[in-house]
């Protein structure tokens, strides 16, 4: 069922999962994976907890270091090896920044994120919905199925039962839920999902 999310420039989805993620801190830091320019960042770091976190663009990488001082900010491509240094997450966060690749590789990804958790490690994600019609789930190229070519960018998106299949393995799934976002200029249609490695 969908759930609409207040409308306006800020999008507070962490809010409510804030006091999983200090429990889950007790075993590590949060990894975040595409922070963009720290907005998450700055909620997580105001919430108490150590962050290391990471993004493809180094000017989005240098906003967030100035809005998140504090966090451990690195310029990183996900399919490179996370910036870890041998630490362990206690929870990893990636809101939108898993839609991008070929389903092989979001596999490959889910699995390395769950491998660099502990058992009990939590994982919130964020992910392009199939019915996210504003933001290219409709009328562009398809390179695959819910695979589009969006204004020369490649982009996924997922129903319920994509989001199922790629936690299927070694983790326990402990929200789904589909919502509309307001952070962008158009509603946004999304899956928001709460999950732990269970072994």
């Amino acid at each position: 069922m969908s759930r609409p999310d207040p409308l306006g420039s800020r999008d507070p989805w962490l809010a409510r999962w804030l006091p999983l993620l200090r429990e889950a801190g007790r075993l590590g830091p949060v990894l975040e994976i595409g922070c963009g320019e720290g907005e998450d960042s700055a909620e997580l770091l105001g919430a108490g907890l150590e962050l290391i976190a990471f993004d493809l663009s180094a000017d989005s990488i240098a906003a967030a270091a100035r809005r998140a001082p504090g966090g451990k900010f690195h310029c990183r491509d996900v399919r490179q090896p996370f910036p870890l240094d041998g630490v362990r997450p206690g929870a990893v966060v990636a809101s939108l920044s898993l839609h991008y690749f070929p389903w092989d590789e979001t596999v490959e990804i889910a699995e390395r994120i769950r491998q660099c958790l502990p058992p009990g490690g939590k994982l919130l994600c964020r992910l392009n919905a199939a019915d996210d019609h504003h933001y290219g789930a409709s009328g562009h190229p398809e390179i695959s199925p819910d695979y589009y070519l969006v204004d020369g960018a490649p982009k996924r998106f997922f129903n319920e039962r994509a989001v199922r299949e790629l936690f299927a393995d070694g983790w326990r799934i402990l929200s789904l839920e589909h919502h509309v976002s307001g952070k962008y200029a158009l509603p946004k249609a999304l899956w928001e999902a709460a999950l732990e490695r269970s072994d």
